[in-house]
């Protein structure tokens, strides 16, 4: 079983819909047990899951200090992916993450403040010894804030996903109803963005 964290000390930064998108585009596209872990005490992704009435994937809410037995109960029944979705704020609760993860994505809007905030999830993910990619998340359609965002990151030392994910109403329109944005609007733009951010992540942890 592979593990992906996905963390954010700042909030905003859209970690649980990305998680969300990708736990249902990798149960799809995969065909395997995929297992979304929500460590946010607001349990946004399990109320989520709440609507879908047993449909893939299997959302646990959890505490962090209960991950490492999540994360081997689902590698004992046949878990193929684990994605860890986290609580901003909380640095307890990411370095848990980020220790039980084979690879962690940090998502990051392309503002100053965003960019700014990174480097304290960097410090996290360095202090567990884990590698992580920065995803570019909401980028406008227009303009040259994402260009320049990923040369500012690139001075973290840090890898950037080439797959960047628009600024898009969907996501917010599928998750109202229980759906991701590949059920949803299967053959929209962002669908088609979610799954090859996919296809990326697949080939790193060699799922």
């Amino acid at each position: 079983m592979k593990t992906l964290a996905i963390l954010s000390q700042k909030g905003g930064t859209g970690k649980t819909t990305l998680a969300i998108n990708l736990s249902v585009g990798a149960a799809r596209t995969l065909d395997c047990a995929v297992t979304l872990i929500d460590l946010d005490p607001q349990a946004s992704a399990a109320s989520w899951s709440d609507s879908r009435e047993r449909t893939p994937p299997t959302v646990i809410s959890a505490q962090a200090n209960r991950l490492a037995h999540h994360i081997l109960e689902a590698s004992q029944a046949g878990v193929r992916l684990a994605i860890i979705d986290t609580a901003p704020h909380s640095e307890s609760a990411a370095l848990a993450a980020a220790r039980g993860a084979d690879l962690v994505l940090i998502p990051c809007r392309p503002a100053i403040l965003d960019l700014r905030a990174i480097s304290h999830t960097i410090d996290l993910i360095r202090l567990a010894g884990v590698p992580g990619v920065v995803v570019l998340n909401a980028v406008p359609p227009r303009g040259t804030l994402a260009d320049e965002a990923a040369e500012a990151i690139a001075g973290y030392g840090v890898p950037v996903s080439p797959i960047r994910l628009a600024h898009r109403s969907a996501y917010i329109n599928s998750l109202t109803v229980g759906k991701s944005i590949n059920e949803f609007e299967p053959k929209g733009k962002g669908a088609g963005e979610i799954l090859r951010l996919l296809e990326w992540l697949q080939n790193i942890l060699e799922i």
